[in-house]
């Protein structure tokens, strides 16, 4: 699916000529956005305080005996 948003001031100008032209392709829809009020996502940290963790099990403790390798 493709969206064709078309922003609201241009909504009289544009709207009936993008649905017109995109009638026969079933797979674009043409949509006007109506978001108001201020852009939340500005100047603000994303995620938080996230840790990043190693899921793997950890190494046993101590230390291992030295391998020899056969001729």
């Amino acid at each position: 699916m493709i969206y064709c948003v078309v922003p609201r001031e241009l909504e009289a100008e544009l709207y009936d000529k993008l649905v017109e032209y995109y009638t026969d392709n079933p797979n674009v829809t043409v949509i006007v956005d109506r978001r108001e009020g201020d852009d939340r996502r500005h100047g603000r940290g994303y995620g938080g305080d996230r840790e990043i963790r190693d899921r793997r099990r950890a190494r046993l403790p101590g230390t291992f005996p030295t391998t020899e390798v056969p001729e």
